[in-house]
């Protein structure tokens, strides 16, 4: 069909029908409720949001390879990561959900959005086809306007799916039979952010989602320096141990709140 003209749809969806990249735990929508209420950080959690129990169900339409994802996140914890994505030049932080769950487009930023800011331009910056001045338009949308980045939700929202049966609800989750329970689901960024203590972005890489295998040693070289760099950020930030004041013992799972920040951390 040519490396440009199979469509943003090809090989997106599994042999089950479930399009990975929107099939995590929707855990915005509970936080979101929570703040309305005044229920965080006391009642509720900012972090380390629990997954919901339906979510869990053994005929829910979670694939074994998002469930295999999110065991892994949890057996080791990451603080930096990103997913890459190919069809746009452009680097998406967190939140990709809209807050308004009925908007299309919505700037929906995290508590730490200025850290989110500062590594989407990292790679941005650094990438040689996003800086290049003779690049060309994916598509309609002028992302250097914004220096190559932009929140997901205020590019296109990863929408939220209300728990029922079958494909109904706001979206996502996959397509299941009519009496296979459709979770609640959302983006691998904001889950990472809110279930885990990774940071986690998405890198469009090119125009083109179907490269020529000729075209691969390019489409390195654009990025190889961006990813080091990218990687190099975990250096930045308050770093330690914190210890047990009398047997200057690690502290496990120590709660790090910052003023301000309503988005605590855990050792």
């Amino acid at each position: 069909q040519g490396s440009e003209l199979s469509g943003w749809a090809m090989g997106r969806w599994t042999y089950e029908g479930i399009d990975l990249n929107h099939n995590f735990a929707d855990l915005n929508t509970a936080l979101w409720d929570a703040e309305d209420n005044d229920l965080v950080p006391h009642e509720f959690p900012n972090h380390y949001i629990p997954i919901p129990e339906y979510y869990t169900f053994a005929n829910a339409t979670v694939a074994p390879e998002t469930r295999a994802v999110i065991d892994w996140m949890q057996r080791y914890p990451f603080v930096l990561s990103a997913n890459l994505h190919g069809g746009e030049l452009v680097v998406t932080y967190p939140f990709d959900m809209t807050r308004t769950y009925w908007k299309a487009q919505e700037l929906t930023p995290t508590a730490d959005d200025g850290v989110f800011r500062w590594l989407a331009t990292v790679y941005a910056t650094s990438n040689l086809a996003m800086a290049s001045e003779e690049r060309r338009l994916c598509h309609y949308d002028d992302f250097t306007r914004f220096g190559n980045i932009i929140n997901g939700a205020n590019w296109h929202t990863v929408p939220g799916s209300e728990w029922g049966a079958g494909a109904g609800g706001r979206g996502g989750g996959g397509w299941g039979p009519p009496d296979t329970p459709t979770p609640s689901c959302a983006g691998m960024n904001d889950f990472s952010y809110l279930h885990t203590n990774c940071f986690e972005i998405t890198v469009e890489l090119s125009c083109d989602k179907f490269p020529h295998a000729s075209e691969l040693p390019a489409e390195w070289e654009n990025n190889r320096e961006s990813l080091l760099l990218y990687m190099e950020q975990v250096h930045r930030g308050i770093k330690g141990v914190v210890r047990d004041r009398d047997t200057e013992q690690g502290i496990a799972n120590a709660i790090i709140s910052v003023d301000g920040i309503n988005h605590d951390i855990r050792t």
